[in-house]
């Protein structure tokens, strides 16, 4: 059965994909099902790393997408300790380590999510340090911080992951970087799964937003089972669910990637 508010949200990120690729404003050939790999990234990163809120980060969380590589460099370049979610959060440990102290190449190259993959730790959840800073990518995304993927849920995953863990809290700052094209002046729509940004980095310019929507964790019941089958740290954790005594909050806990 078709789910209206998914069509919803489908319809608002074919928009803006049409309007990025009628305006060439993206690196990929098509641009559409994917997170832009959008024209200028490197500026938005720079925009981004004037903040405040950068200068004090000592840790930051990324997502391996190609729009947020220059993040993940200039972070490496500015000293901070960065963790890149695995692409597909597809291993038993789903977070890349990039330490700087630690790097064998230059952070341009540690940026790049193949060359992370294969040169760069892994670590589980609870081995996560606290996050400063998280830099999501985006497809759409609104002044009041509302915020479209591409589709696949793995960034609320990753968050809703290091929410229920305690390294995301309520002092942790959420961003992303975008092509200006990407920020829209309408409403969109939104599941009670789905966190917002603190702040939006385009390479003209920082947006403030609020108020801030930030889900305390897993939503169990809203994650398909083969999503579950398919992704080894939430196979796990559902194994261990399985196999705890019931207390009595089991089965209401709010939240989910």
């Amino acid at each position: 059965m078709a789910d209206p508010l998914e069509d919803l949200k489908d319809k608002a990120r074919a928009h803006v994909w049409d309007r990025l690729a009628a305006a060439a404003a993206v690196h990929d050939p098509d641009v559409h099902g994917r997170i832009p790999n959008f024209i200028s990234a490197g500026a938005a990163a720079d925009r981004l790393a004037e903040l405040p809120v950068w200068k004090s980060a000592h840790v930051i969380k990324t997502v391996p997408d190609k729009a947020q590589r220059a993040v993940r460099a200039r972070a490496l370049r500015d000293g901070k300790l960065v963790y890149m979610a695995v692409p597909k959060l597809a291993r038993e440990r789903p977070f890349c380590l990039l330490d700087p102290a630690q790097l064998e190449v230059p952070p341009e190259q540690a940026a790049d999510s193949h060359r992370a993959i294969a040169l760069a730790p892994t670590v589980d959840v609870d081995e996560v340090r606290p996050v400063d800073l998280v830099v999501c990518g985006s497809v759409a995304v609104n002044r009041r911080g509302v915020r479209l993927g591409k589709g696949a849920g793995y960034s609320d995953l990753e968050v809703a992951l290091l929410r229920e863990a305690g390294r995301i809290g309520p002092e942790t700052v959420i961003a992303t970087t975008v092509h200006a094209l990407q920020v829209v002046d309408e409403d969109l729509p939104e599941s009670d799964h789905d966190f917002s940004v603190d702040l939006i980095a385009t390479p003209e310019q920082v947006i403030e937003c609020g108020p801030r929507r930030l889900p305390a964790g897993l939503m169990w019941e809203r994650l398909p089972a083969e999503k579950i089958a398919a992704i080894p740290v939430l196979r796990r954790r559902a194994s261990d669910r399985r196999s705890r005594p019931a207390g009595p909050g089991d089965g209401h806990r709010p939240g989910h990637g």
